[in-house]
């Protein structure tokens, strides 16, 4: 399955170990524009897990994942795992909320709270 998604957020990365060593999972919520906007959850394993992690959110992908469910204790669970992601909005171009502003400067000049009268007349 493949689709074109919003970095909605990215969660924080996962790791652990199991009996085949240790793993690394990145979780990312993208958010599908469309009618209604409906949100999904995918898990970058391993080595794609380090190219999730440089998402930032408002980017635009493209992102090919498999669906797959287990039961678990009579319970079923769904897993969306990506194994492929194109960027279609590179990193650099990315519209942040809050416009950059210049760094604050303070005044050479202390504040001195006598008026100057300078005026001619």
């Amino acid at each position: 399955m493949e689709f074109e998604g919003i970095v909605y957020k990215v969660l924080p990365v996962v790791k652990g170990t199991s009996a085949r060593g240790e793993w690394t999972k990145q979780e990312v919520v993208f958010e599908l524009p469309n009618e209604f906007n409906r949100k999904i959850c995918v898990g970058f394993w391993g080595d794609r897990a380090q190219d999730a992690m440089s998402l930032r959110e408002g980017e635009k992908v493209t992102v090919s994942v498999n669906v797959e469910s287990r039961e678990y204790n009579g319970r079923w669970f769904t897993e969306a795992r990506a194994w492929k992601m194109n960027r279609m909005t590179p990193a650099e171009e990315v519209v942040s909320p809050v416009p950059d502003l210049p760094p604050f400067e303070a005044s050479e000049e202390p504040y001195n709270e006598t008026p100057v009268d300078d005026i001619p007349f």
